[in-house]
């Protein structure tokens, strides 16, 4: 008997090993199929399916294949045993089956209607999104890509406006779509759909705050293989950008809201817990991204690692992705952290870099940030499938697509209304059309939807920023092109000339003036003095 026992464990593992090299093998055949999909695309120039786009399809297609081709292998698998003694689910759960005692641990809370024969396909459970792969390993390299290939001048001259956009817009946003999607569950409550204490205000700010965080990959890969109007690339690159840092830290801070009695009243110490919170983790995350940078440049300035470009380019990537893992460990948020990191690290740690590792360097992150992206496509085309607990409302789905159009919309046209009262160079109506249709939902919101899908609102929120997703890569990221040219925006700019020729008819007319403003800023003319030094 025991022999039979330890022949059946073996068994179990060499099965687990079996399947580990299956799932990597569906990615990698995924994979493969976009970047073949990616270079047809490219040489016959068709825009109407961005890359994206085909890796959601091909990953419906293989969670499609999945979830029907593969069976459980147990046949007692979707059978539900009660136990009444068990008043709550128990992390660690020891069962005596025939005198003998197995450890279970708890996984997840599956709604009665989920229930069914596939929740014992090993298959499926491996192939299901797990949060913290996404977080810990795809995200960081997405991001500091992102901080680190950022154009600079275009940037900071833009950065009143990135700033507001990414931090009042995103609030904005999680505002107006927590109201809405408040008044449409106050609605299905009312016709018997929800429970009324299953559903509250704060979790419709939580559905708000991982809304807000938009993601147009697809439309700047088209704008920057276009060559799109540099101001407006640079908008919409800088405000996805932060906007995702914003977005993940105010999602933490609503979930930690807690009002002491009523759920759905305003609690203005827990309010204000909350709002510290945010600025906290917010502050701390800069300082110790941006710390792990200086330290970067200054060894790589003051000693000789650029005679050994591998190793420089090593210790680059590991502090880089120390900021990352230090933020995290210390409870502040990751990727607020690796983003700052990266901007300065572009900023200074570059310039101190020998050539070698300055190309290694750019070729290692941009490879990064393809790959992980890509995968991070497919698995959302899996998810629809692969996922176990999904909760599908049309209500609460109608009510979500509003809430995310209207919030966009209220958080682009007052903003840059506002903006062009001190601008000197406006931001175009043109502009502002091109932004609120670029608003795409993408892998920060998805992400942080499935990160907790415990209670069926969370479930159904989850549902929902899924076929969100889908909606606004699919349609939004396929007519980019046709709104370039309904909207009648500029392509075909080179960033360096336009601001070149920029610089040059205004500097004839304001040489006195700037001069006047640079002897006035002694501040700025110490920072700049010590910067370049």
């Amino acid at each position: 008997m025991e022999k039979l026992k330890k022949y059946l464990s073996v068994k179990d593992e060499d099965q687990f090993y079996h399947q580990g090299a299956v799932e990597l093998l569906v990615f990698n055949f995924l994979l493969i199929l976009t970047i073949l999909t990616i270079w047809l695309f490219k040489n016959h120039r068709f825009r109407f399916l961005h890359e994206t786009g085909g890796a959601m399809l091909y990953g419906l297609v293989m969670g499609l294949i999945i979830r029907y081709a593969t069976k459980a292998p147990d046949v007692e698998s979707g059978t539900v045993y009660e136990c009444e003694k068990l008043k709550s689910g128990p992390p660690t759960l020891l069962i005596n089956i025939t005198n003998q005692v197995y450890e279970y641990q708890y996984k997840r809370e599956i709604s009665h209607h989920n229930v069914n024969g596939h929740q014992g396909n090993a298959m499926l459970q491996k192939m299901t999104f797990d949060p913290s792969i996404f977080f810990n390993i795809l995200l960081p390299p997405i991001i500091f890509h992102a901080g680190y290939s950022l154009k600079k001048r275009h940037f900071f001259r833009n950065l009143g406006s990135i700033l507001t956009y990414a931090f009042l817009g995103t609030a904005i946003s999680c505002i107006v779509i927590g109201l809405i999607t408040y008044g449409f569950v106050k609605a299905m409550v009312h016709i018997g759909q929800l429970k009324g204490w299953e559903f509250h205000f704060t979790d419709c700010l939580f559905f708000g705050s991982l809304m807000s965080a938009t993601d147009p990959v697809t439309v700047l890969a088209i704008f920057h293989e276009l060559h799109v109007d540099t101001d407006l690339y640079t908008l919409l690159f800088g405000e996805s950008v932060l906007n995702d840092a914003v977005a993940i830290v105010l999602t933490y801070s609503i979930s930690i809201y807690s009002p002491k009695e009523n759920p759905n009243a305003f609690d203005a110490a827990a309010f204000f817990q909350s709002v510290g919170n945010f600025l906290g983790i917010f502050a701390g995350s800069f300082a110790m991204g941006s710390s792990y940078a200086v330290v970067t440049a200054l060894l790589t300035k003051f000693t000789k690692l650029c005679e050994f470009p591998m190793l420089e380019t090593g210790l680059f990537f590991l502090l880089s992705w120390s900021a990352f893992l230090s933020a995290e460990a210390a409870g502040l948020t990751g990727i607020v952290a690796v983003l700052f990191c990266g901007v300065t690290q572009a900023h200074y740690t570059y310039n101190n870099l020998s050539p070698d590792s300055k190309m290694r360097t750019k070729q290692l992150f941009e490879f990064m940030n393809f790959l992980a992206e890509n995968v991070i496509f497919c698995y959302m085309g899996l998810a629809l499938f692969t996922f176990q607990n999904h909760l599908f409302n049309p209500l609460f789905i109608f009510g979500a697509f509003v809430a995310v159009f209207v919030a966009r919309a209220c958080n682009i046209y007052p903003l840059s209304l506002l903006l062009n009262l001190g601008r000197k160079q406006k931001i175009p109506r043109n502009f502002q059309h091109m932004m609120m249709f670029s608003g795409l939902r993408g892998a920060i919101a998805f992400a942080l939807a499935i990160r907790d899908t415990e209670s069926q609102p969370k479930q159904m929120m989850f549902t929902t920023a899924l076929l969100i997703v889908f909606f606004t890569v699919w349609v939004f990221g396929g007519g980019t092109t046709p709104m370039l040219t309904w909207l009648q925006i500029r392509v075909g700019i080179d960033p360096d000339e336009d601001l070149k020729a920029e610089a040059a008819s205004q500097s004839s007319s304001n040489l006195d003036k700037n001069t006047t403003k640079a002897e006035s800023a002694w501040l700025f003319r110490i920072w700049y003095g010590f910067d370049h030094n």
